[in-house]
């Protein structure tokens, strides 16, 4: 690495500084002498939480504390890593924190917000591959997409990893971080075959946390010990194979499903790997991607552990109507319901679609017991929306509290006025309206 002499010089001028500093102990000196007989540990969480210039600093404090910053353990370079000498650039800094290095780095963390070369990331990610590192975070916010190095395939400690901005293409010999745990990457290009092998190739993963990635069409995940999936961005399809510990799930599609004539049901598809989940977050064009293939009243196994459901439904299409109906009907575990109501694809609707609630007659079939909070934002006076307050109101015998926010001002006093006057089987439900 390319070096600079003054800044490789500090630890000697400090060294200097306390060799002409009085000889006879201070009130200070006293104090500082009972932080560093503290426990080597809470000395190095110390240090782990201040910022690295701050870090660099407490060699001063005395000689027991010269080499203590050097052997730091988690290192963190943001837009706090600036020098005063303006001929010192942020890659000089980083370059010296690594060569004066002692021991392992099992954290190491670069977030810079100007441009970086990628010449300089390849140098300090080839220092990482060569020790223990357990959690790194390259996140890249200034210039094209950073293409990982090879070498970046060999860092087999990593635990949590994160990536944003980067072009992920591993070596033919790459065969899986084994220890991997967390995943989150961002804003990432990878190819189909790629991003399902080196999911396949984590067994340990347990959290997994995808956002706006490309050059992969189909989201097809295999990981037996996942336990929490927050996807956001477009995909043609979803699949989820070996996920049954999966406990939460986050998922938003960016994109219009387009119906398949004849194909099998979404809906059925996606819930059968999951027995266990218990907090299930759809947006977007979820919705509509579940709706796709045979309408289903209730799924043919109950989802037992779901407590927390969120949607976004768009109540001027029937198909999500009634997916978002089986869903709360399969849930008979749900305490708590947050419905969006998405009005990015209105449309004037008649028929089928406003009368949907009438055609149920006496076999709506839809009890929850367990029920306590309903929240529904941007609700409007239309009839199938309304409808389904009713139905919601008509069916949670233990419902403690529904909250409604209209998506406008106008009319919303008329539109109180309706819901007050609709049936509830709980005796203590208070209804609470907010304004938008």
């Amino acid at each position: 690495m390319p070096t600079n002499p003054n800044w490789l010089s500090l630890l000697d001028q400090i060294s200097e500084e306390q060799r002409k500093a009085p000889k006879s102990p201070s009130k200070m000196e006293v104090e500082l002498d009972s932080i560093s007989n503290l426990p080597r540990e809470i000395v190095e969480k110390i240090l782990a939480r201040l910022p690295i210039k701050e870090a660099v600093r407490t060699s001063i404090l005395s000689t027991k504390w010269r080499y203590k910053p050097a052997m730091l353990q988690n290192l963190k370079f943001d837009e706090q890593c600036v020098s005063t000498q303006n001929h010192i650039t942020f890659a000089n800094i980083v370059d010296q924190v690594l060569l004066l290095h002692i021991g392992p780095i099992h954290k190491f963390e670069l977030s810079h917000r100007d441009f970086l070369a990628s010449a300089d990331i390849d140098r300090w990610v080839l220092h990482l591959s060569r020790s223990c590192v357990k959690c790194l975070k390259l996140l890249i916010w200034t210039g094209h997409r950073y293409k990982l190095p090879s070498c970046f395939f060999s860092c087999q400690d990593i635990i949590h990893l994160r990536l944003h901005n980067c072009i992920l293409k591993p070596p033919s010999t790459f065969r899986g971080f084994k220890s991997l745990e967390h995943l989150d990457i961002r804003h990432v290009t990878l190819a189909q075959h790629v991003f399902e092998d080196f999911i396949v190739r984590c067994p340990m993963l347990k959290k997994l946390i995808l956002k706006y990635c490309d050059g992969f069409p189909n989201l097809c995940i295999d990981a037996p010990n996942l336990k929490l999936l927050d996807i956001d961005g477009s995909f043609e399809d979803v699949s989820l194979q070996n996920t049954l510990h999966l406990e939460h799930v986050d998922i938003r599609l960016e994109f219009k499903v387009r119906w398949v004539v004849g194909g099998s049901s979404n809906l059925l598809k996606f819930f059968v790997h999951l027995p266990n989940i218990r907090d299930l977050q759809i947006s977007g064009y979820v919705l509509k991607y579940l709706a796709v293939g045979p309408l289903l009243r209730k799924l043919p196994q109950p989802i037992l552990f779901l407590n927390d459901l969120y949607m976004d439904v768009n109540f001027t299409d029937l198909e999500e109507i009634t997916t978002a109906l089986c869903l709360v009907r399969s849930s008979p575990a749900l305490r708590k319901l947050e419905i969006v109501v998405n009005h990015i694809d209105y449309h004037h609707v008649v028929g089928e679609v406003n009368s949907w609630f009438e055609n149920l007659g006496e076999n709506s079939d839809c009890q929850l017991t367990e029920l306590r909070r309903i929240e529904i934002d941007a609700i409007s006076d239309a009839k199938a929306e309304l409808d389904f307050i009713k139905l919601l109101l008509l069916s949670s015998p233990v419902l403690e509290c529904m909250t409604l926010k209209p998506v406008s001002v106008d009319g919303s006093l008329e539109l109180l006025k309706q819901v007050v006057r609709f049936r509830r089987a709980s005796v203590q439900a208070e209804i609470i309206f907010l304004d938008s």
